[in-house]
């Protein structure tokens, strides 16, 4: 997502970066190409209207013209003002005393609501909640069961008595159950349709009125653009919404949808859905994504994924392995299963400054487990010393893994370019491993830049 709006603003900025000194004429010329990027990412035109004349005022001042870094000055000032799209609300819920917390999930039929619901129990679960779930999607067949598998798989209770078919008794009874046995988190699915219509309307003010939910959140497929917009918007005029769940953020969606939700709507973004497993939701951090947008990078989500993928004892000794210069093959195939952990190679490059406009190839999940069978069929001294790995050592590897000579060929090489690699960036444990320390850096990182 962002990719082709991310790209045509770099390109903005770097023909900025290319003149001596800012004149109004190139100012206007870089805003028309602001413009017609953000209709073409479809962002709303009446937000590109106010978002550009915001730019125009700021950027024509004196003090940018005459500066002595006038375009990294327009950088700024186009940063600042798109972070201000997204309101000054950060992601996440909203603090609440009310026991059980209850959540409704509200949205059109297809927009991911069912799997939002396990992605955000997940969450919840990971900050020491105890959720439990419950669907009232009564008339589509498999909603109750996928909301069932979903929370098996994440380990999660769910709400599901048998024979009942009445959506508000439903969300009452699973009120009653969080009460009685000390979840202190009510997560309601509640059904969509493929259009608005009054049945639906009454029904979920209906389980509103029953469930008196601290959040209402409206779930929207980012792939919709602005038609997910609109209906965000008759939704929070009839039932009420106090936040947005943008899901398929990982696919190739323009972006209009969220730059454009918050002014529209008038709610925040409270999650984003970055991904098919049920760890990819994240709350919404407005500077973290224009960073990314504008190649500056998210050097803190990509610090906070490391933690969650890698043991702080593992990145520890991996440090001092890359310190020492000792990292084997051993290590690397680890390596690979720290990154599969963290989410698509894509997604990762994206949050290192400077990288996100470039096109990563696709990763293809077999050849992952190719080179963990080739690493697996050495022995723990090839592991070791590779440079051993002669002719007919790695023809025996070849033949042990069901490869051939050629992938084995490849991986060493691949591994020789991630060792140099890891030398020169000082390794990913030293993102894990940094702590606080290594956030502090990145959060003045990110205050300092423009």
């Amino acid at each position: 997502m962002f990719q082709s709006l991310s790209t045509r603003l770099q390109d903005v900025f770097k023909t900025l970066r290319g003149e001596g000194r800012l004149t109004e004429e190139n100012v206007e010329a870089a805003l028309r190409e602001i413009r017609l990027a953000l209709l073409e990412a479809d962002v709303n035109f009446k937000v590109v209207k106010a978002f550009v004349d915001r730019v125009r005022d700021r950027a024509m001042g004196q003090d940018v013209l005459r500066s002595l870094s006038p375009s990294q000055q327009v950088v700024k000032i186009v940063r600042d003002e798109m972070v201000a799209l997204f309101g000054d609300a950060e992601g996440g819920l909203r603090p609440t005393t009310k026991r059980p917390r209850v959540i409704l999930l509200l949205g059109l039929q297809g927009s991911g609501k069912t799997t939002t619901a396990g992605k955000l129990g997940k969450w919840l679960a990971k900050q020491g909640k105890h959720p439990l779930l419950v669907s009232t999607d009564v008339r589509r067949p498999a909603a109750i069961q996928q909301l069932n598998v979903l929370g098996e798989q994440a380990s999660l209770r769910v709400h599901d008595p048998a024979g009942q078919l009445d959506p508000v008794a439903r969300a009452k009874g699973a009120l009653a159950e969080a009460a009685n046995l000390g979840f202190d988190v009510v997560i309601v699915d509640t059904a969509g349709r493929l259009h608005i219509d009054d049945e639906l309307m009454t029904e979920l003010v209906a389980i509103k009125d029953v469930t008196e939910p601290s959040d209402l959140l409206f779930v929207a497929d980012a792939m919709t653009g602005q038609d997910a917009i609109k209906s965000a918007g008759e939704f929070n005029a009839r039932v009420g919404v106090t936040g947005v769940v943008l899901t398929k953020l990982d696919g190739d969606a323009r972006g209009g949808a969220a730059l454009s939700v918050v002014s529209v709507v008038g709610v925040p973004i409270a999650f984003v859905g970055t991904g098919e497993r049920l760890e990819d939701l994240e709350p919404f951090h407005p500077e973290r994504v224009v960073s990314r947008v504008l190649g500056m990078g998210d050097v803190l989500s990509l610090i906070e994924k490391a933690e969650a993928a890698i043991d702080q004892d593992d990145a520890v000794r991996l440090e001092e392995k890359l310190r020492s210069n000792e990292f084997t093959l051993e290590d690397f195939r680890d390596q690979l299963k720290t990154i599969k952990k963290m989410g698509p190679l894509e997604q990762i490059m994206g949050m290192l400054p400077g990288m996100g406009g470039m096109k990563m190839p696709d990763v293809d999940p077999k050849q992952m487990e190719r080179v963990e069978a080739i690493i697996g069929s050495m022995t723990p001294d090839e592991r070791r010393r590779q440079h051993i790995l002669n002719g007919s050592r790695r023809k025996r590897i070849a033949k042990g893994s069901g490869t051939s000579v050629e992938d084995v060929n490849r991986l060493l090489k691949q591994f020789v370019q991630m060792q140099k690699m890891l030398k020169s960036l000082g390794g990913m444990a030293g993102l894990a491993g940094g702590g606080k320390s290594a956030r502090r850096r990145a959060t003045q990182m990110l205050r300092n830049r423009g």
